[in-house]
């Protein structure tokens, strides 16, 4: 289960070297190193892990969406993946104005570059509708992993939306399950939110926090496992 949520993310491997190696080949003078220096120590040391607390998580995102931005169009017209032309081929200013961009955008959107990732990445399940109306000032829960966009294997696609400050995911990982097959079946499992699309219902959004903290439940496959959990029986017909 524990790989299911490896928090490890390469993308950030590969991209974070080289956004340190473009600040450190700026001249000591420009303004932009002056301004960024914080920034670029703490992701020079970031072991490149997502967790709810991590700072670092939040700026690097935001600053690989940044400079994906920027790049996109070049990385195409080029046939190369835009990860590979952010980390090879984007130009040290490029990546510096980036960062900038990212640490500005955190600054204003929630008060300090050093926002935890749990502050923005968020899971929020209203009501019933396909569409959620996401709302920054209704109840909502952080999720700690992020967008498979930067390897992350416990997948949370998550962006504003508008009138929103934080990051709502709406795809990714919503079922995860793992499986021992012998005698005796063993599972577990998570849906993100639950199993009822009933607002009103208990399982509406009962497996929530589980699912954001990759906590899988048992899955009662035998009447001995059923029996303690059981609310009502039915037969097909009556």
């Amino acid at each position: 289960m524990s790989a299911a949520y490896d928090s490890y993310m390469p993308a950030f491997a590969q991209l974070i070297p080289s956004l340190v190696a473009a600040y450190d080949s700026t001249p000591g003078t420009d303004p932009l190193k002056v301004k960024l220096a914080q920034q670029v120590a703490a992701l020079r040391i970031w072991d490149r892990r997502w967790s709810a607390s991590s700072t670092e998580t939040s700026l690097a995102v935001f600053w690989g969406e940044a400079l994906w931005a920027r790049t996109a169009p070049a990385a195409k017209a080029s046939g190369v993946s835009v990860l590979d032309y952010m980390a090879g081929r984007a130009t040290p200013a490029e990546k510096l104005r980036a960062l900038e961009e990212a640490s500005d955008r955190l600054s204003q959107d929630f008060g300090s570059w050093k926002t935890p990732w749990g502050e923005i990445n968020r899971f929020q399940r209203l009501n019933g509708d396909i569409v959620q109306p996401f709302n920054d000032a209704a109840p909502s829960i952080p999720v700690p992993f992020a967008s498979a966009q930067w390897g992350s294997l416990a997948s949370f696609g998550a962006k504003r939306y508008p009138g929103t400050k934080r990051y709502y995911g709406t795809n990714g990982n919503s079922f995860v399950a793992v499986v021992e097959f012998g005698e005796r079946v063993q599972a577990y499992a998570v849906t993100a939110g639950g199993e009822s699309g009933d607002p009103k219902s208990p399982h509406f959004n009962d497996q929530a926090l589980r699912y954001s903290q990759g906590a899988l439940r048992e899955v009662y496959f035998y009447p001995d496992q059923l029996k303690a959990h059981t609310i009502r029986v039915y037969k097909p017909g009556r």
